[in-house]
């Protein structure tokens, strides 16, 4: 199994060891017309260096007809950014394909060693998530934006994705979801790794602030799963049958459970792939099912 907790965890303790908070400054610069498309990196929407966003907005936008694309990087909640060299195709291929769509690319607090303590524990980069949201959506006038949202993400992305999108009814809900390899049950996961690899699970602990058992509220409420319902999202699912980081069984359990509260979704099942696969040719079909699932979806 890999240390990939491990190996984030202490990769951060640089990366939070050089963040600095000033007092947050909202972004104010003029945005220009709708006729015309805007392109802004590192916009803040808190007071972390780690609370920003990239923006892009389409030319020729309405508040009526142009939809939101919000994606989310993974990183087991502790790695990774935004701008990452992983991500940027991604990010090219979303605005090649969804042209007329406002795509946001989020960044969120990451959780890293301080001396002996882990800072950023989560809820913070769920916290940070409910923030973003809201800082769009209090400026959708001047974005242009409709109310026809996405929320999208990778590994753990995907995971807080999810948790946006079951979990919360304001200040918007997604008129979809898009999944890839994420976990959605904590508790799960937790256990997965107690049983082959227990340096892993004593990581989720720490994330975490401790067991399923010694911290059951906090396993419950970070869980995607446990708030599905009928009015949950459409949600599509893209899985790796040779995933050692997500065990696939949390896809197949999360597949049963929208089905069973009657939301439309669609797992997609690659047998041979690993933990975000690198083969161009599965990203190609995986965004190829993506597109589609958002056409039929979201009108």
């Amino acid at each position: 199994m890999k240390r990939i907790f491990l190996y984030t965890l202490c990769l951060s303790v640089l990366i939070t060891a050089c963040n600095k908070e000033d007092a947050f400054k909202p972004d104010n610069s003029l945005i220009p017309p709708p006729s015309q498309a805007y392109n802004k990196s590192n916009v803040s929407y808190g007071s972390d260096a780690l609370q920003a966003m990239d923006i892009y907005l389409p030319a020729g936008r309405s508040a009526s007809a142009t939809k939101v694309f919000i994606f989310i990087h993974g990183g087991a909640w502790a790695e990774g950014d935004k701008a990452d060299a992983d991500h940027a195709p991604l990010i090219d291929s979303l605005k090649r394909r969804l042209p007329d769509w406002a795509i946001f690319n989020l960044n969120y607090r990451l959780a890293g060693l301080q001396g002996v303590t882990l800072r950023n524990k989560f809820p913070a980069q769920e916290e940070d998530i409910k923030k973003a949201i809201q800082y769009i959506y209090d400026r959708r006038q001047d974005f242009t934006i409709s109310d026809k949202w996405v929320f999208a993400g990778a590994s753990a992305g995907a995971h807080l994705a999810m948790l946006q999108g079951y979990k919360y009814n304001s200040p918007i809900k997604p008129k979809a979801i898009i999944d890839l390899f994420g976990p959605n049950d904590m508790a799960a996961l937790y256990n997965s790794y107690n049983n082959s690899d227990p340096g892993e699970a004593l990581l989720i602990s720490m994330l975490m602030s401790g067991t399923p058992s010694s911290n059951p509220t906090m396993y419950h409420d970070s869980s995607p799963f446990n708030y599905v319902t009928a009015q949950s999202a459409p949600t599509i699912i893209f899985h790796g049958g040779l995933d050692d980081v997500v065990p696939k069984e949390q896809s197949y359990t999360l597949e049963a459970k929208l089905k069973s509260a009657g939301v439309n979704t669609q797992l997609v099942y690659y047998e041979n792939q690993t933990h975000g696969w690198s083969d161009p040719a599965i990203w190609y079909d995986c965004l190829n099912k993506a597109q589609g699932f958002l056409n039929t979806n979201v009108q």
